[in-house]
């Protein structure tokens, strides 16, 4: 019931810090898509900075708005000040699918990156109404679904694509990297305060801006700041309002069928992340309806898609983390009112020119941590063997991501190359390639059936398994591509795993799981000596 006199406050010190920390997520995201437009799609920046921005704006505006409602009404209902608000943005993932397998062969074969934009478009159209009707089916699939599955698959996309990426570039340009790293680290694990309680996100920045620029006056360039990019940048000055875009979305379903093809898998990604997302965030303390959340993001991802926006808008992994630090309601609204601003007003191009990514990347690097962190600590001791099998999806996802990469970087691909010759080297792609397709499902099913083994819920368990069949069988699973029959081996193995399971429940004598019995997460029999 709803405290009626409690009044919850809107804004406390710790926003300060979740605003700066997830502030230049935001801001890092919002570039980074930028980049994408104007270099590899080749996007007029009429279209950029005139439409596609300001409708990205509007539409993350919107979700953070939202959210810091949703945790105002909690935090209300509650009695609390300690609720944090679920943190929101542009989904990664989805930014690079939507640009590189959608809009930019479209673009590419069309000659027009109009046509790009528009399937990008049609695309998220297709994702919003995923979203919208997996919002009612996610409360019985959370209900049912072990924790350390749910927060295991988050952890395995922390450490493979949210922590990796910032952790290499600290270590490219280790003289800002580290040091900010360092700054960071002091002050949210190690209890620093900074200049009259300054934000260490903010220090970080300062400091990490300075070591950039003074390099850069040395002749050293650490950060690759230029004052020629910086003069350049304000040339992108001036306001745009986002206009609806109805006819370029519908232009776009020329190419349904092509966007089918990952749309409607990637919703189910969005869908299953998402419910993660609130598990994370209710381990934390504050428990959020599953049905609202996915509900809204399928509406502001729909809402922004129809102005121009070609991005799905999703929960981020992090609550945790900017909860740690202090995050409460404020931080959220704040974020969505400066991106706002950046957008409509053609900023984000001096920010790109006068913050070094670099000196953001450490920030990224903590949540990811933070995230890992809570796979193992909000679930059962005995049910960290099911975490650590969580993590091993999102890590071939990955490593077949860098191994694709650099073949296109070099002007070829993997049947080019080989899949004999790769295998002679030790890089075994197709294992790779199977075991990394749609790695948050896998992720999920293979923890959810070793949690229940542990349990000695070998009903349960073989469920999971059936359910991983029929998953595997339509290509949401293992597979690039959705379909009939896609990996029918993998999907009767499915089937064989299930067999094996029912067996086991009918043979075998009811035991109490492995933590309660020996006070170890493994049987004794094989604990190191």
């Amino acid at each position: 019931m709803t405290n009626n006199t409690f009044k919850p406050i809107l804004w406390a010190p710790g926003d300060w810090n979740a605003l700066f920390g997830f502030g230049t997520n935001i801001l890092v995201n919002m570039l980074t898509l930028t980049a994408l437009l104007r270099y590899v799609l080749k996007m007029p920046d009429d279209i950029v900075f005139g439409r596609i921005l300001p409708a990205t704006g509007l539409m993350l505006f919107l979700s953070t708005i939202y959210y810091a409602w949703l945790a105002y009404k909690l935090a209300k209902k509650t009695g609390r000040n300690d609720v944090c608000a679920l943190p929101s943005g542009i989904s990664v993932p989805h930014m690079f699918i939507v640009v590189f397998v959608i809009m930019m062969p479209i673009a590419a074969s069309t000659g027009d990156p109009i046509k790009g934009w528009e399937a990008g478009l049609t695309w998220v159209f297709v994702q919003s109404f995923v979203l919208m009707a997996g919002g009612f089916i996610a409360p019985f699939i959370r209900k049912i679904t072990p924790r350390a599955a749910l927060l295991g698959a988050l952890a395995g996309v922390s450490i493979a694509f949210i922590s990796m990426r910032p952790a290499l570039e600290m270590y490219m340009t280790p003289v800002i990297g580290i040091v900010c790293f360092a700054i960071l680290l002091a002050s949210w694990l190690g209890g620093v305060r900074y200049f009259k309680g300054m934000p260490a996100g903010l220090v970080a920045i300062v400091v990490g801006s300075i070591i950039a620029w003074g390099s850069t006056a040395l002749g050293l360039n650490f950060g690759g700041m230029s004052v020629t990019n910086l003069g350049a940048s304000f040339a992108t000055f001036g306001f745009s309002f986002p206009v609806p875009a109805l006819g370029h979305v519908f232009s776009g379903f020329e190419f349904l069928g092509i966007i089918l093809v990952t749309a409607i898998p990637f919703g189910i990604y969005d869908l299953v992340e998402a419910m993660d997302n609130v598990e994370s965030a209710a381990a934390g303390g504050d428990n959020f309806p599953t049905t609202r959340v996915l509900t809204a993001d399928g509406v502001v991802s729909l809402i922004g898609c129809c102005l121009g926006n070609p991005f799905i808008n999703a929960v981020y992994i992090g609550h945790p983390g900017w909860k740690a630090i202090g995050g409460r309601i404020g931080y959220s609204a704040a974020t969505g009112v400066m991106v706002l601003i950046l957008s409509w007003f053609g900023i984000l191009a001096l920010m790109m020119a006068l913050i070094p990514v670099v000196a953001i990347s450490p920030i990224l690097l903590y949540i990811g941590m933070l995230i890992g962190a809570q796979a193992f600590q909000e679930t059962p001791k005995s049910h960290a063997p099911a975490v650590v099998l969580s993590l091993v999806p999102q890590v071939a996802a990955w490593g077949k991501l860098q191994i694709d990469s650099a073949l296109g970087a070099a002007g070829t691909n993997v049947a080019a190359v080989g899949f004999d010759k790769l295998a002679q080297t030790g890089v075994l792609y197709k294992g790779l390639e199977v075991l990394g397709s749609g790695a948050i499902l896998v992720s999920l099913i293979l923890a959810a059936v070793s949690a229940c083994i542990i349990d000695r819920a070998y009903i349960r368990a073989a469920g999971f398994a059936v359910a991983g069949a029929v998953l595997t069988f339509f290509g949401f699973m293992h597979s690039e591509a959705i379909g009939i029959a896609k990996m029918p081996l993998v999907a009767i193995s499915y089937l064989g795993v299930a067999v094996v399971l029912f067996w086991c429940a009918k043979t075998q004598t009811a035991l109490a799981p492995v933590e309660t019995r020996h006070g170890n997460p493994l049987p004794s029999m094989v604990v190191a000596k």
